[in-house]
């Protein structure tokens, strides 16, 4: 585990970091994307191009009541009701002719209950959205009506790249304990490790072991709680990488507890609203690091687009990753 960086000056700290690694107006005044823009036509033919075996891997958590939310910030896990059901059908209460039947059901959740993308309208600094735009006009009760989710639902597709920092740098069960600041330097020697490159636009999957000593030893304060997660300090990689997108199989991404003392998310407040990035929580790569540990591939196609559900600030999402 790495030291804090100091106790007194986290908003400094996140100040001068927010203005380094600045992408407002990059893309011009009406982007709506962020990040996303690395991520072109040609990267998603060479992410493509990296199909070869055929074999597939869901990087979703299930969505179920048996998952990790305890209500913090009123956070529930999700309530699936079923509206018709095959024992309707069996007793012929349906009203349908010719003994047709069928089933239907509804889900009620949070939309970052399980493995989801933190749209560009989620966090804010300092009263400022994404791009510089005034948070209080960007998301209104009414939804994000400038950077609804929605608008990235076509382009996440193409070259996905897993870090397994956790069996690189972890444990003998290929786990990183809470409090982990996982550095740039972690970062390289694991890509060195796997003998693959992070670059433009690149969909990248961080692994630290989290979700899998969840699963051992039961939900505990996965959601909220202590965990491994990334360093403030990889705000400057997350930025001149020019990566499309960064998804951890952890809660909030970043490290818990946070570096600077009385501090909250603080690589949020600089990657989200200011550098335009998008990023993914609770996924699961379990099943496919083992595969990339057996065939020593660590690349692939990566499909995540977000549900297109107008004005959120937040989705589910099924990644799946092919290769």
């Amino acid at each position: 585990m790495t030291a804090p960086l100091g106790p007194t000056d986290a908003e400094g700290a996140i100040n001068e970091a927010a203005k380094r690694y600045s992408n407002w107006g990059r893309w011009g005044e009406d982007d709506v994307l962020g990040t996303l823009n690395f991520l072109d036509e040609a990267k998603r033919r060479e992410g493509a191009a990296l199909v070869r075996r055929g074999a597939s891997f869901s990087l979703s958590q299930r969505f179920d009541m048996n998952g990790p939310q305890k209500g913090w910030r009123r956070r529930t896990n999700p309530v699936h009701t079923m509206l018709a059901t095959g024992t309707d059908a069996a007793l012929g209460s349906q009203g349908f002719p010719h003994g047709i039947g069928g089933a239907d059901d509804v889900i009620a959740m949070p939309l970052q209950c399980s493995t989801q993308w933190d749209g560009l309208g989620h966090i804010f600094d300092h009263g400022k959205a994404w791009n510089g735009r005034d948070a209080a006009k960007t998301v209104t009760s009414d939804g994000d009506l400038v950077t609804g989710i929605e608008h990235m639902a076509p382009y996440v597709a193409g070259r996905g790249v897993l870090l397994d920092v956790g069996r690189v740098i972890g444990d003998e069960r290929g786990e990183l304990p809470d409090g982990f600041a996982i550095t740039e330097e972690h970062l390289t020697a694991t890509a060195e490790a796997h003998g693959v490159a992070v670059g433009r636009g690149d969909i990248v999957v961080v692994r630290t072991g989290r979700l899998a000593r969840s699963r051992r030893e039961g939900w505990g304060d996965y959601a909220g709680g202590d965990s491994p997660g990334l360093s403030f300090t990889t705000a400057g990689w997350l930025h001149t990488s020019e990566i499309a997108a960064i998804a951890t199989d952890t809660w909030g991404f970043e490290v818990r507890p946070n570096e600077f003392e009385g501090a909250f998310q603080p690589l949020h407040q600089v990657v989200i609203p200011n550098m335009g990035l998008l990023i993914g929580e609770m996924w699961d790569p379990d099943a496919l690091a083992d595969d990339c540990a057996h065939d020593g591939v660590y690349e692939f196609w990566l499909t995540a687009a977000p549900l297109p559900i107008t004005g959120a600030v937040g989705s589910p999402v099924n990644p799946v990753a092919v290769k």
